[in-house]
């Protein structure tokens, strides 16, 4: 492109600017030209319509008015600033910022995390705690705001927190924390709100949302114990899967609901009932972070001109009477085991745990004094096993005579002789495994009892310095294979129970006389079940430990005080009696044993 043709170009584009601007219409003549645009479209417009139409322009202004009072009456000063106050008794340290008036802090006196911090179980950074409340234009969210802290007089006991219109119209949180005590009263008093807040039908949202962050040494332990409890106002016990991610919602009645970790929970409780609840859990991603928990809770809007939503937070230790002396069932979190397991622990095992606490003695000293009364109570059993497991070793002689003249080709007819021996001598071949079997529910409500109590959380004994988790005299770092199969360090112990077991079934072996494969599964199982026990309460171990080696001492004792030579001419005595009433387990293996052989020459015949 040359020269003159530039300079053409730009002549033409100055002109057509030029004429746009000087022809152009004036502002004035534009609104006249808009206002009978308006009135031609209006005259072809009936007259009903039009009134409506009318009557519409004005509705929309009364709205827009209303509106613009709702979001602007709850307007924070601009000025305002974050403040916390403090509020303290014997076992709680509560502080409650403006922002909010949320709980930012809950410290638990006496407890410390594993690391020796301080222990507080609602981190501000960590949790959400507001309502939601529906006004004619938009959802006034009560955990943005910033509220002003009001006089409670002189008890020092309460705080309350307000986010005004004017002087007859606010919300205020009071807060008040009982002497002595894990349990705060929290109420929301909704004063003078009723033209601007939305009824009829309405309802307001409470939304708590928590990041559980650890405070126990082993965190894969803390994150198997950590879930969400709640209890219908029916009174039925639920919770979310802990081992899974997943979000509920109940349409029954709610009364109360429980962010519970592994030996501390902070439980929501509602006074009255609650409309709906949404519940959510879900494994977190942050470090250090346990779960993350989220309930959604609606309360009922009431049309009146005042309302209060009655709430309640406990904020304190799982410990099983702690919880109970609240009447709410807030103790059913605690995992005492299924079935039977559960009636042990609670009727038997805490009372006694609880009665030896009062003592004041180390913690390893009470395991194995409850370890002591346990085993002298079952000593009963433990002798009628031991004597049972004799005769049957005095016997073996003859049974080996048995087997030796039938063989093995004919296990049915060999376990028909076997059983007209027991039943001349009068011995009953599962004497041995009863009195054991009777034991079993104890031991495993033990196993379910330690590694949740509470009590045994950072009570030291020997090397162990924390009963309620694994005790290591060697970390050797994560190693994957072995980290799955063993864990990544060396539990004492763990080795020493291990050991002892070993020592158990030894002794057992030489008392029954077991050979072969069923002698070599005994040393076999304890060796595998090493690498699940590493990792689990050392006081439990301790507890298994105590226990084995106790039981090694009972049948030493007995074993000196029977006479096996008499116990076999004993037996002999008895195989010379004329034949008794058969017992019923008699009855039942021999209608076995002929159903057996029944079977068996029913197959050889089909066979021919």
């Amino acid at each position: 492109m040359d020269k003159n043709t530039t300079t053409g170009l730009l002549l033409i584009g100055a002109i057509l600017l030029g004429f746009s601007y000087f022809t152009s219409p004036s502002e004035t003549e534009i609104k006249e030209l808009q206002r009978k645009e308006d009135s031609v479209k209006l005259s072809k417009v009936k007259p009903a319509k039009l009134e409506l139409i009318k009557k519409d322009s004005v509705s929309k202004a009364e709205v827009l008015e209303k509106q613009t009072i709702a979001s602007s009456a709850f307007k924070t000063d601009s000025n305002a600033k974050e403040e916390s106050f403090v509020i303290e008794n014997e076992k709680l340290k509560l502080t409650i910022g403006s922002k909010g008036a949320q709980i930012i802090s809950a410290e638990l006196k006496g407890y410390k995390t594993y690391d020796g911090k301080p222990l507080n179980l609602l981190n501000n950074s960590n949790n959400k705690f507001g309502f939601s409340l529906p006004t004619d234009r938009e959802m006034l969210v009560t955990s943005s705001r910033i509220f002003t802290k009001s006089s409670t007089g002189s008890d020092k006991n309460k705080l309350s927190f307000k986010l005004a219109v004017s002087d007859n119209q606010y919300i205020e949180y009071l807060y008040q924390l009982n002497p002595d005590s894990y349990m705060v009263d929290l109420d929301v008093n909704l004063v003078g709100l009723k033209g601007l807040l939305k009824t009829g039908g309405s309802a307001i949202d409470l939304n708590w949302i928590a990041t559980i962050q650890q405070t126990e040494k082993d965190f894969k332990t803390e994150q198997q114990y950590s879930g969400v409890y709640y209890r219908t106002s029916g009174g039925d016990l639920d919770n979310l899967p802990v081992a899974e991610d997943q979000t509920k919602t109940l349409k029954e009645s709610v009364k109360w609901i429980s962010f519970k970790q592994h030996f501390f929970t902070t439980v929501l409780i509602a006074k009255d009932s609650i409309k709906e609840t949404t519940l959510t859990t879900s494994t977190s991603i942050d470090s250090g972070a346990i779960k993350n928990f989220n309930a959604k809770l609606q309360f009922p809007l009431s049309s009146a001109a005042n309302q209060t939503i009655g709430l309640q937070l406990f904020i304190g230790p799982n410990k099983y009477y702690t919880l109970n002396n609240y009447n709410l069932d807030l103790e059913k979190q605690i995992n005492l085991g299924w079935g039977p397991l559960k009636y042990i622990n609670r009727w038997a095992v805490l009372p006694v745990f609880n009665f030896l606490s009062g003592f004041n003695l180390n913690y390893g000293i009470i395991i194995l004094v409850l370890t002591i009364l346990l085993k002298v109570v079952l000593l009963p059993l433990t002798f009628k096993s031991y004597i049972s497991t004799a005769k049957m070793r005095v016997l073996k002689p003859e049974m080996d005579e048995i087997k030796a003249k039938i063989g093995e080709d004919d296990p049915t007819k060999l376990q028909q002789e076997y059983m007209k021996l027991y039943k001349k001598a009068g011995v009953n071949p599962l004497g041995g495994c009863l009195p054991l079997l009777l034991q079993k529910p104890i031991l495993i409500a033990f196993f379910n009892f330690f590694p949740t109590s509470i009590e045994l959380r950072q009570q030291g004994f020997l090397w162990v310095n924390d009963l309620s988790t694994y005790d290591s005299i060697w970390d050797f770092g994560n190693v994957p294979i072995i980290d799955f199969i063993y864990g990544n360090h060396v539990s004492l112990m763990c080795l020493l129970m291990t050991a002892s077991t070993l020592l158990y079934t030894r002794m057992n072996n030489q008392i029954s006389g077991v050979t072969g494969q069923m002698k070599w599964m005994g040393y076999l199982m304890p060796v595998m079940f090493m690498g699940f026990l590493n990792s689990v309460s050392s006081g439990l171990n301790y507890y298994y430990f105590c226990a084995n080696m106790i039981t090694f001492g009972q049948q030493y004792l007995i074993k000196n005080f029977v006479n096996e030579d008499k116990l076999h001419a004993q037996i002999q005595e008895n195989k010379k009696k004329p034949e008794g009433k058969k017992s019923t387990f008699m009855k039942k293996l021999e209608e076995v044993t002929k159903a057996q052989q029944q079977k068996k020459a029913h197959e050889a015949k089909k066979l021919k």
